[in-house]
């Protein structure tokens, strides 16, 4: 049968084709994206420039907890914008006091230290260990260890790649980091064994979402904490995809009703609207930074400060991590109604959800999925995400749901 394409349909190609060429030519190609390009969003939905409506499964990574282009985040922005977006560190602002003082309620600390990318916060985060090694605990100076897990995702830096254990992550990038142990994830006993008197910090997930949405035993963090406090060892979560509402709490800790002692935070904290980070710990710790010893140009800069503030309402205020428990419950249940040979397992926390298959052919469904009018992310070749805005509804989980099964029968 031979296909008839009108002029209206090979402009609208060429016009996607068009941006995918102009990123070969200017990009980096760092990324391998799949081949849709978006112009705009609303709630749990983006459309292509051809006009295409997709459910958004990736959420930005757990950027977009409150939903693309939430009105009140939105109108928070543009409101600031008309008085002013950038002061630098070097003077206060008037919005960021606000900020930092409901983040430290929502978070359950009394100070919080700013900065802009996720990778950011983590580097900040390492820091604060270090420090607090050196001046409260009395390790030697450069002697300092931070234990780390396999298959964690952290961030980009140079510092950060250095501890990972994915090739893609630190091949050619080397030498490591000295400082950092690596050990098994969910083993508790690995970590016991692990720590010295140089041990400072262990920094953990509380779900590692890069390795595939792997969700440890259920006492784990349990078992980290009090290992951490009877080492004198300090217990780092890193909360950037899984904070803010998308395991079915506002942490993902609290599900274990465990206080880490520093908490590390980005994405949703801007509800997708402008890169915000930070991390969160009490003043025994944090006082460790004096005047002078670590900073952001942008960090809480009052456009942020605003956008920051709106993005924590919505999500009290909205009840996002209750819909995020309810919903996620119910689309792990849909999922797990799934019958296919090549379906190996089935993993969530919340609206953090993965389909794992026993062969590498995620990415093909992820395709097939984007055919249908969804968009997934594929990790490690045979594990599929799923992580809507923490706005999304049973309807629209059913009728995503019909397009999963859509897509996993052409399989």
């Amino acid at each position: 049968m031979t296909m008839v394409h009108t002029k209206k349909e090979k402009a609208k190609a060429s016009r996607a084709d068009a941006y995918i060429k102009q990123d070969a030519k200017y990009g980096a190609q760092n990324y391998a994206p799949l081949h849709v390009v978006l112009e705009r969003g609303k709630g749990v939905f983006v459309w292509d420039v051809d006009g295409k409506r997709y459910f958004d499964m990736l959420s930005a990574y757990s950027a977009l907890n409150q939903g693309h282009n939430h009105p009140r985040i939105i109108a928070a922005a543009k409101a600031q914008m008309d008085k002013l977006c950038l002061t630098s560190r070097a003077f206060y602002n008037d919005r960021m006091g606000d900020f930092m003082e409901k983040l430290c309620k929502i978070a359950g600390k009394e100070k919080v230290l700013l900065m802009n990318s996720g990778a950011e916060g983590v580097e900040t985060a390492i820091k604060a260990m270090r420090r607090w090694g050196y001046d409260v605990k009395g390790i030697p100076k450069d002697k300092a260890e931070i234990i780390v897990c396999e298959e964690n995702f952290h961030g980009r830096t140079s510092t950060i790649v250095g501890f990972s254990t994915d090739p893609d992550s630190y091949e050619g990038y080397g030498p490591a980091m000295p400082g950092f142990k690596i050990i098994p994830y969910d083993d508790p006993m690995a970590l016991e064994k692990a720590i010295t008197p140089n041990t400072c910090g262990f920094l953990v997930e509380p779900v590692q979402g890069e390795a595939g949405v792997k969700v440890p035993s259920a006492d784990y963090l349990n078992k980290v904490r009090e290992i951490c406090t009877r080492n004198h060892v300090l217990l780092c979560t890193d909360e950037i995809q899984t904070g803010f509402g998308r395991t079915g709490k506002m942490f993902c800790f609290q599900h274990n009703r465990i206080e880490p002692d520093i908490i590390v935070m980005g994405k949703a904290l801007s509800g997708g609207v402008y890169p915000i980070s930070g991390i969160a710990c009490d003043d025994a710790i944090m006082s460790v930074f004096k005047a002078g010893t670590h900073g952001s140009t942008y960090g809480g800069n009052p456009l942020a400060s605003a956008i920051g503030i709106a993005a924590l309402d919505v999500l009290v205020e909205e009840k996002l991590a209750e819909n995020s428990a309810k919903m996620g419950a119910y689309f792990r249940s849909k999922l797990d109604s799934l019958e296919h040979p090549k379906i190996a397992r089935r993993r969530n926390k919340g609206l953090l959800l993965a389909v794992e298959f026993n062969e590498p052919i995620a990415k093909p469904f992820c395709k097939k999925l984007m055919a249908h009018g969804l968009l997934a992310k594929d990790t490690h070749a045979v594990t599929v995400r799923f992580a809507p805005p923490l706005i999304i509804t049973k309807e629209q989980v059913d009728e995503a749901f019909e397009i999963i099964q859509s897509a996993l029968q052409e399989l």
